[in-house]
């Protein structure tokens, strides 16, 4: 077993871009190929490959890649900058369509 910070190198912020991950953020792996993909460490590789399979929010990566949250949101900083991967961010909630008016459509819709 390693230890949190030592898989991170002693880093609690993701990147000096200071990127933050959301717990649903959808991370999916580039198609290109990396190009410092043979420098990256075991646990990259174990992310990247997580994310080749099927694209899986922050939150998914943590379980099946067995580590804690803050260290994947660092790791994943990692890939982002090398672009290694691509990340969507969730819609906002005050970008979000009003309830009352998703209620009028489906009213609607039944009513067809």
């Amino acid at each position: 077993m390693v230890r949190p910070y030592a898989v991170t190198g002693g880093r609690t912020k993701p990147g000096p871009s200071g990127v933050r991950f959301d717990l649903i953020a959808l991370v999916a792996a580039d198609d290109g190929p990396p190009d410092g993909e043979a420098l990256l460490g075991p646990e990259h590789r174990s992310l990247l490959a997580l994310c080749r399979d099927e694209t899986q929010s922050v939150a998914e990566l943590s379980a099946d890649a067995d580590l804690p949250v803050g260290v994947v949101r660092v790791l994943l900083g990692d890939l982002l900058e090398a672009g290694c991967v691509r990340v969507s961010r969730p819609v906002p909630p005050a970008q979000l369509p009003d309830e009352r008016i998703l209620r009028e459509v489906i009213d609607g819709l039944r009513a067809l």
